[in-house]
């Protein structure tokens, strides 16, 4: 085997430290979400008419606009720092690319600026300052050869998936007042925005793990004994449990319900107008509990224990497997990190949705669903030799013909 050379370890040490800040930047979103201060700074890109850099510091006093601030600031720079991840695990071969990339957006950009009016103006600016970040990588003259094919198309996908959601981020914004069926723009756009946002961290993740080092180490016996299909099912169930939480959060459903393990008393919570007027009245200071409201924590509740019943069960199915394989240590993160997860939720309803907790809660989660896409992906690979042997055992056999045999 290989020693792997100091640029792939720079990379490798490189994507560590853009995922960790892309942790980092979940958790502040989370903290802006938990305080409810995400129209703190109403307009975007620009901030209270200000280039977002140059915001006099003055401005940032009070806490809702120092948060979302600096979430903005923070998701700028890890914009910039997948840019040129991309540039990097891309080698030589993705300058061209990138320069017709940043091309078109600065093309589009102005375009939108000169013709398409003021309605269009935010989404303008913000193209063109990717469009230079972008030209910026492309112009960057070190050359290396791309890293494995994998390794690549998921860099390409971090790179429109960083763009897709800083754009979901200023629509939510821009679009705050805008109503579609009794719902605001910004919880439709805040829910969509969250959600990227945890995929797109673990998407980080999976890059990085398979940029290590060591990935080429990790032990590969028959397919045939790894969980494939729980582990994905279990995938989805903490995805299913993070996009609730979206909702519950956006919709401030996290204390319509503030108490465990019974709701209300009940085991499910009646939603008639009377029990929904009791249940508001002990909740000064805050709108009025909606059945809604109601229905989506309790959703939460209950998919947490599907979740960790799966994650479970994952758990103990990878036991069997050697303790060398990767799919076996990672379940048992997974495992970890769920227990942590369900325990930080019973805490945040227990303790009043603290903001501490809550943004706790929030970061787990996103490590939960990283954890479970890396052990289904573990669980997932085949291994080569073990594959050209059941091809080999379940090919046709060729006929002998008589004349073969004289």
């Amino acid at each position: 085997m290989s020693k792997p050379t100091s640029a792939s370890t720079g990379l490798f040490r490189y994507s560590l430290g853009v995922t960790l800040a892309t942790l980092g930047l979940v958790c502040m979103g989370g903290l802006v979400t938990s305080k409810g201060v995400g129209m703190a700074v109403p307009d975007w890109p620009t901030s209270f008419g200000y280039n977002m850099f140059a915001l006099p510091i003055s401005t940032w006093k009070t806490g809702g606009i120092f948060d979302e601030h600096t979430h903005r600031i923070w998701a700028s720079t890890v914009g910039l720092l997948v840019v040129f991840l991309t540039r990097w695990v891309g080698g030589a071969e993705s300058r061209r690319t990138l320069a017709s990339i940043g091309f078109i957006e600065l093309t589009v950009g102005v375009g939108l600026l000169a013709f398409a009016g003021s309605n269009w103006r935010n989404e303008a600016h913000f193209l063109m300052g990717i469009s230079a970040v972008v030209l910026l990588a492309a112009a960057t003259p070190w050359g290396r050869s791309p890293s494995s094919s994998t390794a690549v198309r998921m860099a390409w996908m971090a790179f429109w998936t960083v763009q897709i959601q800083g754009s979901l981020g200023g629509l939510r914004v821009v679009l705050d007042q805008w109503t579609v069926a009794g719902t605001t723009g910004g919880i439709l756009f805040g829910v969509a925005h969250g959600c990227l946002g945890q995929l797109f961290f673990a998407l980080l993740v999976c890059l990085t793990f398979r940029l290590a080092p060591t990935w080429n180490s990790i032990r590969r016996p028959d397919a045939e004994s790894y969980p494939k299909l729980l582990s994905r099912m279990a995938c989805v169930l903490v995805l299913g449990q993070l996009l609730l939480g979206l909702l519950m959060r956006h919709q401030h459903a996290g204390l319509a319900i503030p108490d465990l393990p019974l709701a209300h008393g009940q085991i499910w919570p009646a939603t008639d107008a009377a029990s929904l007027e009791r249940y508001s009245a002990r909740r000064d200071g805050f709108e009025p509990i909606t059945a809604f409201q109601i229905h989506i924590h309790m959703l939460h509740r209950l998919n947490a224990i599907l979740t960790l019943a799966g994650v479970v069960a994952v758990f103990f199915k990878t036991r069997a497997l050697p303790p060398e394989t990767g799919a076996r240590r990672m379940a048992s993160v997974w495992f970890g990190l769920v227990c942590t997860q369900f325990t930080l939720g019973i805490l945040t309803v227990l303790y009043d949705k603290p903001a501490d907790i809550a943004t706790a809660h929030v970061a787990v989660g996103s490590l939960s669903l990283s954890a479970g896409i890396l052990t289904a992906w573990l669980c997932g690979r085949t291994n080569p030799v073990k594959a050209a042997e059941h091809v080999g055992k379940t090919s046709i056999p060729q006929m002998t013909t008589p004349a073969a045999v004289g």
